[in-house]
């Protein structure tokens, strides 16, 4: 699907999205097939969405690959360029998942799509043990390099998760609910989520559907600013959409690009009106 031109209209019949947010070789994979092939949802991987985002927006996916997996660097932060990397994929995500009936297993793709209710939160978990023995199997590790690889690749996470949305990944509270799979059959995992997929709290409502779709506007508004080099330091500014309407805000060293952000949002499909909030930060003298 092509950035920017997908209708904010959503489909009747949408579902509930799942979103099941695991570690390393944690089982989220194989509980997302499952319940996928029950409920008839499309499954998504976290490396299809990067995959799709690297095509459709011109980054090679090994970039994408580094700027969601690991904690940024200094000059990352400073250059904004992991949060243009991140609003794409969040765009690539919200394009998915506009129409629910949608299940994305990966890295707390939850806290990609904040605000809908009918998003359902899993964290798929699995005994250390298992990770481990599942690790050691296709690069043929020993068990002390396959625990350091688990560690490494958790720590990472961890950071990344901490930096960008300041929240910490194991906490209980980013979830509706917390599947060990290593101690529940595989069966009774998927029953216990399909249930929930089922309750009135977790069905799309017109108020969680126009939320997907402000979600999605905004999103693309935001996406647009990151691609434009007049914009491009607009990507980590606050942008919100309600019905068409959407208000960007943030600080700028630029005297133009409060001028400059209209024409470029306003080319974005669905977009009926821009109010721009911008302060304008002058740069101190050298010396």
């Amino acid at each position: 699907m092509r950035p920017g031109t997908s209708s904010l209209v959503a489909k009747e019949g949408a579902m509930s999205i799942i979103a099941i947010s695991q570690g390393v070789l944690s089982g989220g994979e194989i509980l997302a097939e499952r319940l996928a092939e029950r409920l008839g949802y499309r499954c998504v991987s976290r490396e299809a969405v990067l995959e799709m985002t690297a095509k459709a927006y011109g980054i090679p996916a090994e970039d994408l690959m580094l700027a969601m997996g690991k904690r940024p660097s200094f000059w990352d932060r400073v250059i904004g360029e992991r949060t243009a990397h991140l609003t794409f994929v969040r765009t690539t995500l919200c394009d998915l998942a506009r129409d629910g009936n949608l299940i994305y297993h990966g890295l707390v793709g939850h806290l990609l799509l904040p605000g809908i209710s009918h998003v359902i939160r899993i964290r798929s978990i699995t005994d250390m043990e298992v990770r481990v023995a599942a690790a050691m199997q296709p690069e043929k590790l020993t068990r002390e390099q396959a625990l350091a690889y688990i560690e490494e690749v958790d720590k990472e996470r961890r950071q990344w998760i901490r930096f960008l949305f300041d929240v910490e990944w194991d906490d209980p509270h980013l979830y509706d609910i917390v599947i060990n799979v290593s101690r529940m059959h595989l069966d009774t995992a998927c029953e216990t989520v399909a249930r929930l997929t089922e309750r009135e709290e977790f069905k799309p409502t017109p108020a969680s559907l126009r939320a997907m779709e402000n979600l999605t506007l905004s999103s693309q508004v935001a996406a647009a600013l990151a691609r434009d080099s007049r914009t491009w330091g607009a990507a980590g500014f606050a942008i919100s959409a309600e019905e068409g309407v959407v208000t960007i805000s943030g600080e700028s060293h630029s005297a133009t690009i409060e001028k400059t952000i209209p024409l470029v949002a306003g080319q974005v499909a669905g977009v009926k009106e821009v109010r721009t909030d911008i302060q304008f930060i002058p740069i101190p003298p050298v010396g």
